[in-house]
């Protein structure tokens, strides 16, 4: 919560042009003086918020009513869908960064980790092909995947890591924090996934590499979040990995 809080001040006012809210992604169109963008991030629903009982999203249908920044104020919500919406508005709202390169977390992760050990929270797609290029990788999933270890293994694992690589999921389901908490000191930390928010106030928060998404084809993003694509198929359609660190 600390790091989506540092966020909420930078966002500008803007027009909540479009929010959808599909099966694994949330994207937002917002308007900033004239400017379309889009943003991303992982939907989420907490359990307790099963259908039946707590809705997921308490002002379905008139989240294009509110204010950019009343949306993107989602992020303090307790229900993670709420968070994703308003996670998708702060990368919507957030201005470009122009120091970002044209370089995937894999790659960035490759290239930094040939001597280093390192840990990612999250079972990403190219987990398996980057073993051979780290010294030494552990994967950590609440729902492991062969050649994974369980979240649970956190306390014991993290503090050896050299890199520390964290899916920005974590900002979704308030589990950040408590990962963080966890690094060695001088360990090199990374926040990725299409979610990260690409904002330098987070280097200041101990964060040293944002590895995250531009999306340049907004028409084509929301068609495929709204009917349920997932990152493979949307990031084909209009959506550029980038990176951006921390200056030396």
């Amino acid at each position: 919560m600390e790091v989506l809080k540092a966020l909420l001040p930078l966002v500008p006012e803007g027009k909540v042009l479009q929010v959808e809210i599909g099966l694994h992604w949330t994207a937002v169109l917002v308007e900033v003086d004239g400017r379309q963008s889009c943003g991303l991030a992982s939907t989420l629903q907490n359990p307790e918020y099963e259908h039946a009982r707590r809705p997921s999203v308490r002002e379905a249908g008139k989240l294009e009513s509110l204010s950019a920044r009343d949306l993107a104020a989602l992020v303090t919500s307790e229900s993670f869908t709420e968070v994703s919406a308003g996670l998708a508005a702060v990368n919507a709202l957030l201005p470009p960064q122009q120091n970002c390169v044209d370089l995937s977390a894999e790659e960035y992760i490759a290239r930094q980790g040939s001597q280093s050990r390192v840990a990612i929270i999250g079972h990403f797609p190219f987990v398996d092909s980057l073993r051979t290029r780290v010294q030494e990788l552990w994967v950590l999933e609440l729902i492991p995947k062969e050649g994974d270890l369980p979240a649970s293994a956190q306390a014991e694992i993290i503090p050896q890591a050299d890199i520390l690589a964290i899916t920005s999921t974590a900002l979704i389901n308030h589990t950040f924090e408590d990962i963080f908490r966890l690094r060695k000191p001088g360990a090199r930390v990374m926040l990725l996934g299409p979610s990260t928010p690409l904002s330098p106030c987070l280097f200041d928060l101990g964060i040293h590499v944002l590895s995250g998404s531009v999306v340049e084809h907004p028409e084509n993003v929301l068609a495929l979040t709204r009917q349920g694509a997932n990152f493979r198929q949307i990031k084909a359609q209009g959506v550029r990995l980038v990176t951006l660190e921390k200056p030396a």
